[in-house]
Formats: structure tokens, sequence, C-alpha cells
């Protein structure tokens, strides 16, 4: 009888060793990097060498529908369709090229409203199907199976997918509130977000291709909640309440966990509990577990800026390098997280209103960061 027991124990005991420690240790994370400047408007020639060199798994990209570098420059006589002579994917064509040649998976993050579909671009289009019909067209064109013209090759396929950008920021989509009488405001750009949420969701899945994700969100690490403010802003749980009853639908949440002050390390909550940066996550989590079920979370923008260059909201160069470290450990260890995008892979040359987050400085210089980013595990 003890042999027998002790057979079965060591059957359990093996069991658990195949199962549990191989499972925490091989947790499935894509990490990649976000700079349109370099990626969209750079030269390829360099750039993608460079993002090849640092192992990097995965580009995010604004696919700008309208504005000055927008696809659709007027408006298509047939949207739906790709080839309507009012859009010009050339960048992008491009773009999806290069990636599909070094292994880079595009996530393509639709923005920006064009003239002839609403009043401004960082306001929601009159009609949400116009929205919808780019997301389609968009979404066949980089269908894998989608041949520009007669007899070339088909374009690359992009299956991963972004319904705009920061939606509770107002630099990104205004109104956050409407003014109801002189001193009260209602809250406003949730239930905008989620028709245009809804249009992208529906436009991309319209094709009915396997593997296609929509995030929705991508929301800004914190807000004001008040429509008195210059700069009124929606803070991350009531933006995704707001969603919730607005009837929002998506494959997958996206954030971005950015700190507020140099002296916050990747693992300290915010000092305030309007924010939801990588130290809290898991309240955003919470909320929508509560909300929405196990949906999972895409980490679509993040990054600590350097000083030098930037002495007022920089850290050291060994600290950014630390801190990358720790925040994609934080990502990685938590299984509800798929993605996790650092932004820029080189820093912009404004001090004060640009970024200085990049593994490279404006010049091309390599931060100890460079390093941190390229051992990532695959």
């Amino acid at each position: 009888m003890r042999r027998t027991w002790l057979a079965i124990a060591l059957a359990l005991a093996a069991a658990t060793l195949v199962a549990v420690p191989s499972a925490s240790a091989s947790r499935y994370i894509q990490h990649g990097i976000f700079d349109d400047a370099q990626i969209n408007y750079g030269d390829p020639d360099k750039v993608f060498p460079q993002l090849k060199q640092l192992n990097t798994q995965l580009i995010r990209v604004n696919l700008v529908w309208g504005g000055p570098n927008g696809v659709s420059k007027r408006k298509p006589v047939n949207p739906t369709n790709p080839n309507d002579p009012a859009y010009d994917w050339s960048v992008y064509d491009a773009m999806v090229k290069q990636s599909a040649d070094n292994k880079i998976k595009p996530v393509f993050s639709i923005l920006w409203t064009p003239s002839w579909a609403g009043p401004a671009k960082n306001m929601a289009p009159r009609r949400t199907i116009d929205l919808r019909n780019f997301a389609f067209a968009a979404a066949k064109r980089y269908s894998g199976s989608f041949h520009p013209v007669p007899d070339a090759p088909a374009l690359p396929a992009v299956r991963l997918w972004m319904a705009w950008n920061e939606p509770n920021n107002p630099v990104f989509l205004k109104p956050q509130f409407t003014k109801i009488s002189r001193h009260k405001y209602r809250l406003a750009s949730p239930r905008i977000y989620a028709g245009m949420c809804n249009a992208i969701m529906s436009g991309v899945h319209l094709t009915g291709l396997a593997g296609e994700k929509v995030a929705c969100g991508a929301t800004a690490p914190r807000g004001n909640n008040t429509g008195t403010q210059p700069r009124a802003s929606v803070s991350p749980l009531i933006f995704l309440r707001g969603l919730k009853r607005a009837h929002a639908r998506f494959d997958v949440y996206a954030h971005h966990p950015y700190y507020q002050h140099p002296n916050e390390s990747p693992r300290k909550p915010p000092p305030g509990p309007r924010a939801i940066t990588l130290g809290n996550i898991n309240e955003l989590l919470r909320e929508l577990t509560r909300l929405y079920g196990n949906k999972h979370l895409w980490i679509t923008e993040y990054g600590y800026q350097t000083n030098p260059p930037d002495r007022n909201f920089g850290v050291s160069w060994t600290k950014q390098a630390t801190y990358l470290s720790q925040a994609y450990g934080i990502a990685r260890a938590n299984p509800r997280i798929d993605m996790m995008i650092w932004f820029l892979i080189r820093d912009e040359a404004r001090i004060g209103n640009g970024w200085q987050s990049g593994l490279y400085t404006a010049t091309g210089r390599r931060k100890p960061s460079w390093q941190a980013f390229r051992r990532m595990p695959k």
C-alpha cells in the first residue's frame, strides 16, 4: 500500500512539474515599438534594420484616415473599395511590405477624421458608417490576398487593429463633456467614442478573416473628470464604465499606463486616484473583468523620457533601462496582458514639446535601454 501511494505521489509531482513551471516560464507576450516619424516617414532602409536588430516583434502605426497625411483626401465614391481613387495608401503599402520582409507584425491604429466626414480631425465623423466603411476598406486591403493592381503580388496581411488613440484626452477627441447649464457639464466622450469603436470593430470584422483583433480604449493614463477645466479629460476607469453604458464592443482593451513624475518607478502606484499606471494596472483589469469578463489588455504606448535631454520629466539613462526591464517584467507576469509597445525608437529633437523616451538619442546614439529592449524574451 505504501508503495502504491508513493507511486501516485510521484506521478502527481511529475505532472505538476510538467504543467506549472512551463506555463509560467513561457507566458507569451509580444513587444514592439511605436514611432510614426521614423517608421512611416523616416528612412526605411535605416529604421527597419534597427528594428530587426532590436528583435522587434510588433510596430504600432497610426493609419491616418483624414488630415494632411490622410489616406482619404476627398470623399470616396465607393468607400468600401480599397482602390477607390480618393484613397492614397502608398505610405502604408510600403510599410507593410518592409514589415513582412523583416518578420515584424504591424498594429494599425485608425485615427483622424477627414474634413469631408466631420467638423475637425479630432471629432467624430457625422456618420459612423463612413468610419466603418474606411475600416472595412483598410482591413480588406491588408487581408493578405488583396492585389493593388492586376498581376502584382498580394499585399501582406495585417490582423491587429486599434480604434483611435487616447479618446479620453481632448487632444485626440472632442468634446469630452457637453455643457447642460451654466455650471453643469455632462460626460460625453465615452458615448461618442463607443460609436467610433463599434464602427471600426464592425468594419474590420466584416471581412470575415480569421485572427483579426480590434482593440478599443487606448486610454491616456489619467483625467480630471470635469468640464470646467481648459483641458477637460476623463480618467480611465470612469471612461471604461461610460463605454459599457454606451454598449461599446471590442475584442481587447488597450491602455497607456505612463508615469506622472520622474520619481515613479513602474511598480509604484500613482499618487492620485484618477490615474492608471503599471503600478496599479490590476485596478483596470478588475474593472474590465466586472464590466466585460475576461477580456485581455494591450499596452499600446509606454515609455520613460531621459535626462539628458529632458531635465524636467526625464530619468537617467541607466534608470530608463532599468525601468524598461521592470515594466516588461510586470506585463509579462500578468496572464491577461498580451502586448507592450514602447514609445519611441528615437528621441524627438524638440525638447519640451517633443518626447525623449527613445532607445536612441536624436543624433543616433544608443542608450542603455537599447540593450535592455533587445534582450526582451521572445
